[in-house]
């Protein structure tokens, strides 16, 4: 069986990166430098059009995912906007104070997503208990958990992503994000059958303007979807 591709995304050339790549699935953001915000307008509109399934980041601001009550109103527009641009579905996510799901405002925000796919972020990795958290998701109506173990890399965190696959008994998909790529997808994939993994499939960009990085418009650690490691991966994805 292969497994699926999703490939994250933060800009025009690599939402074309990741089509010409043959992603299966793309993950839409702003921001990936900073976990990943809420897609611009204009890049939507481009990955309306798109070949391949996109589903876009909801995330209104940097930082935790505590969100007070204008941060919702953002989001619930922002579900919107991707609604209205055709796109396959959203990914979102939100925490209480105790690391704990925010079960209260999820349902607010899947209530506003009526046709559209939902995947649950890595807020989920900041959950104290694994085994409430995955009930909490599929209650939800979640389709997928995007996940890393709790740790800084899903190949850090393969004991708890052991873990959650098995708490899930199926009834979610679990898929592992975080410094998935080509050298570590297979240590991954031969201890637990992921039907999808998710990727940047990105190269280091070197800094095209010293004045803007002096500035800070630009940051020393740019990275760009590169269309020959989306195809690697996708590759050994279908090969598996």
């Amino acid at each position: 069986m292969s497994i699926l591709l999703e490939v994250c995304v933060d800009n025009p050339e690599g939402l074309v990166a990741a089509i010409k790549g043959g992603a299966d699935r793309i993950e839409l953001c702003s921001a990936l430098d900073l976990g990943g915000l809420t897609p611009t307008p204009g890049l939507i509109g481009q990955a309306a059009v798109s070949p391949t399934a996109v589903y876009a980041m909801i995330r209104p601001r940097a930082g935790n995912f505590i969100f007070n009550e204008a941060d919702i109103d953002a989001m619930l527009r922002e579900i919107d906007i991707v609604r209205a641009n055709g796109l396959a579905g959203v990914v979102l996510g939100a925490n209480l104070t105790s690391g704990e799901l925010d079960h209260t405002t999820l349902e607010r925000l899947i209530r506003q997503c009526g046709g559209l796919g939902i995947t649950l972020h890595r807020a989920f990795d900041l959950v104290p208990d694994l085994a409430d958290a995955i009930d909490l998701a599929v209650e939800l109506g979640f389709e997928r958990i995007l996940t890393s173990g709790r740790a800084l890399t899903s190949p850090q965190g393969i004991d708890e992503l052991e873990q959650i696959f098995d708490l899930a008994r199926g009834r979610i998909k679990i898929m592992p994000g975080s410094g998935v790529n080509i050298s570590n997808a297979g240590i991954l994939l031969d201890r637990i059958p992921f039907s999808e993994i998710h990727s940047s499939c990105s190269v280091s960009r070197p800094i095209v303007s010293e004045s803007a990085r002096s500035l800070g418009f630009e940051t020393t650690s740019q990275k760009q979807t590169c269309p020959d490691l989306v195809r690697a991966l996708k590759d050994y994805c279908l090969n598996r």
